[in-house]
């Protein structure tokens, strides 16, 4: 039986169903997090063999302590895991310090935590990426602004979900900017007209794909979190062909292995010199990680599939040992923004899709910022309907004069 170590398997709440699937494929399932074990869900509680609860997974210390006692009551630990942005770091480092061979380890994780490293990979898979600079100084700046032209973007070398990044149009914008650095790694990059076309999907100890979808974001991630631009993506019925061959090709540059992968890319809107044509495929970024919020249940919406199996299958047999044969649908998110005057409430919406409704529900705080409060998810069979369920979605009354 295989010692599976999960950090935080109470967040996300339906990162709960990775420790499920687990053991019921015969997993030992160890649970570290700062949640207390009466907050945990039953269903979590039955999955894990044991839980370490410390006082904050920050503390590297306690989490050391915590695998160390692991060890000692069930031996050698296989697998340490997050499946979380978040905790990437600290899931290489437990890997590292107790030598487990089934995932990143410390000297490998900067290739995908750092914007700026993982161009390198892009490149070598041979997919065009966008012009950049480390931010540095305002002359710099300046310089690299007269290069590239406006608008450009800075944003974090290590960061999730556009948090903390801004397009500046102008030597003011540049200017503002520079009187109020950020005090973290932060790069600077020409401005793509894109939308985001991502690749996710789980691939097992040697890089074969075991299963692949794609989602579409047509609003900019960006202007969602800065702007309040509804937030809304969908599940494509396929994954289109470009998009799949530039991600096995991105997997194979990465050495990617034993991964769920969220890989992003820009579909060009338009023609950009040294880029590409409209309808090109640009490189964005790379997580070695679920994409966020509900998109994994959204996978098993679009797909008629189980992630969560499927992932714990690649884990405990390095193979697919489930098989699916249901209807591909698009799969449409809606992240609805407390305080706004919408037509209809949430309810009323669920009611309102009838039979193609999935899940209407809250989404946890910490992740409302880039994915709004209000949840509604939906599938349909054209994007004629997914139109329509947006527009029904963020419908605002009229205002009285």
């Amino acid at each position: 039986m295989s010692n599976f170590v999960f950090i935080s398997p109470n967040f996300p709440e339906a990162y709960r169903w990775f420790c499920i699937r687990l053991r019921e494929n015969g997993v030992n399932v160890l649970g570290v997090g700062d949640a207390s074990y009466d907050e945990l869900h039953p269903d979590l509680k039955r999955a894990l063999t044991e839980y370490y609860r410390v006082d904050s997974l920050e503390n590297y210390d306690q989490v050391l302590r915590a695998v160390g006692y692991y060890t000692g009551q069930y031996g050698k630990i296989d697998w340490v895991e997050s499946n979380n942005e978040y905790w990437l770091e600290l899931d290489a480092a437990l890997r590292t310090d107790f030598n487990i061979t089934t995932g990143l380890k410390s000297d490998e994780i900067e290739k995908y935590k750092s914007k700026m490293r993982m161009k390198a990979y892009y490149r070598q898979a041979g997919i065009p990426c966008a012009r950049f600079a480390p931010v540095t100084d305002r002359e710099a700046g300046l310089a690299f602004a007269r290069e590239v032209g406006y608008p450009i973007i800075v944003k974090p070398d290590s960061g999730v979900g556009a948090i903390a990044t801004w397009k500046l149009k102008s030597d003011a914008d540049l200017e503002a900017f520079f009187q109020d650095i950020p005090p973290v790694p932060y790069l600077m990059e020409e401005y793509v007209p894109g939308v985001v076309t991502t690749y996710d999907g789980i691939c097992n100890s040697q890089g074969e794909v075991l299963f692949a979808a794609s989602h579409i974001t047509r609003n900019s991630i960006m202007d969602m979190v800065n702007e309040g631009v509804p937030t809304y993506y969908y599940v494509d019925r396929a994954v289109p062909a470009d998009v799949e061959a530039a991600g096995k090709a991105v997997l194979r540059a990465f050495g990617a292995s034993s991964r769920f992968f969220h890989l992003e890319f820009f579909r060009l809107t338009e023609e950009k010199p040294g880029l590409g044509k409209r309808g090109d495929i640009v490189a964005l970024e790379v997580n070695m990680r679920p994409a966020g919020g509900y998109t994994p249940d959204m996978l098993n919406f679009s797909q008629s599939v189980d992630v969560y199996q499927m992932w714990a299958d690649m884990v405990a047999f390095d193979e697919l040992r489930h098989s699916y044969d249901g209807p591909k649908s698009y799969c449409v998110y809606a992240g609805r923004r407390d305080g706004k005057p919408y037509v209809r409430t949430l309810d009323q919406l669920e009611q309102q899709c009838g039979a193609h409704a999935r899940l209407f529900t809250r989404m946890p705080d910490a992740l409302a910022g880039t994915m709004g409060n209000q949840v509604a998810i939906a599938c349909y069979d054209t994007l004629e309907e997914v139109d329509r369920f947006v527009q029904d979605a963020f419908a605002l009354q009229a205002e009285e004069e």
